[in-house]
């Protein structure tokens, strides 16, 4: 198969039809041999049910997946990743924003010109700017700088995959903002961008607020110290650890030797006596912990597990 197109969608019965039709126009116009898998991220109104017309109409192009309540984008990308069989998988949100008149070139520039990821870029956008342009420059901003990976748009919803990235990473809680970095830490280093046509919402509205900003950053640390020490948090954690206990531990030995030297010198009356016994305490605790999260990493069982309600 040539094209996987993943949507993850939440109450956007309106717009699948027209979404549906549209990508069909453009594709069969391509000649490619396609899927659409709908990832349903327990939505409250009738989406389910369109899905299923849609398989009706559509039976060798339609896959539906319905989780039994709202999971998240991470969820439901990550349940639509493992159902693809195409040789490029391209990612869109339902609500018609995303052109599908933008996918030959997505797949022509994994296909032809051999790049891991191609990432939109909706340099002209139709969102309020204050409440989202303004944040959203200053997050893709600070995503570039510590990632090191030259996109202007991290979370824009159209992107391009070649299958081989998306059956390696693993994408949970919610870092679909950062596939292209965790594609990146798993060796994926050609990562592209297009500048895509950005549209203006046609039904229903949008299904993010403010929080996701903070949500991205916490989570852009989450990735990069996973990245480097997701495998091995002995290696932070235990020579944290082990530095603040030796640095604690020496400076108590030297206000014990100065109350042997001069026993009119008061330990008790020191803060420093306190602040290096608090400190010891936590070099320790730090230690521990990092032999601990070691334990769980190398014993953790699977991550992603989300009950599917049904399936077309």
């Amino acid at each position: 198969m040539d094209l996987s197109i993943v949507i993850p969608l939440l109450n956007e019965e309106e717009s699948l039809p027209e979404l549906t039709e549209w990508i069909n126009k453009v594709v069969e116009r391509e000649s490619l041999n396609y899927e659409i898998i709908f990832i349903d991220d327990g939505s409250q109104d009738n989406s389910w049910e369109v899905i299923e017309k849609l398989k009706t109409k559509y039976p060798e192009r339609i896959r539906g997946f319905r989780f039994q309540r709202n999971y998240g984008k991470s969820a439901a990308l990550n349940v639509g990743f493992k159902a693809t069989k195409g040789r490029v998988v391209v990612t869109m949100d339902a609500d018609l924003q995303d052109s599908p008149e933008e996918l030959p070139e997505l797949y022509r520039k994994i296909v032809e010109d051999d790049y891991d990821i191609v990432s939109g870029w909706k340099k002209v956008r139709h969102d309020n700017k204050l409440t989202k342009n303004l944040p959203s420059k200053f997050f893709n901003g600070i995503t570039r700088k510590l990632s090191k990976i030259e996109l202007n748009d991290f979370n824009c919803g159209l992107k391009a995959y070649d299958f081989k990235v998306i059956k390696t990473i693993e994408v949970y809680g919610e870092m679909h903002r950062y596939i292209p970095v965790l594609a990146k830490q798993a060796g994926f280093n050609k990562i592209g961008e297009q500048v895509v046509t950005h549209q203006a919402r046609k039904y229903g509205v949008s299904k993010f607020g403010m929080s996701r900003f903070i949500n991205g950053y916490l989570d852009l640390l989450t990735i990069l110290f996973m990245g480097k020490y997701g495998k091995r948090p002995m290696h932070f954690f235990g020579l944290l650890g082990t530095l603040v206990f030796i640095f604690s531990f020496a400076v108590l030995v030297y206000l014990f030797i100065a109350k042997l030297v001069q026993p009119e010198f008061s330990l008790t009356n020191r803060p420093s006596f306190f602040i290096m016994l608090t400190t010891l305490l936590l070099g320790a605790i730090m230690f521990l912990s990092g032999f601990l999260a070691e334990t769980v990493v190398r014993n953790a069982p699977e991550r992603n597990k989300y009950l599917i309600k049904d399936e077309v």
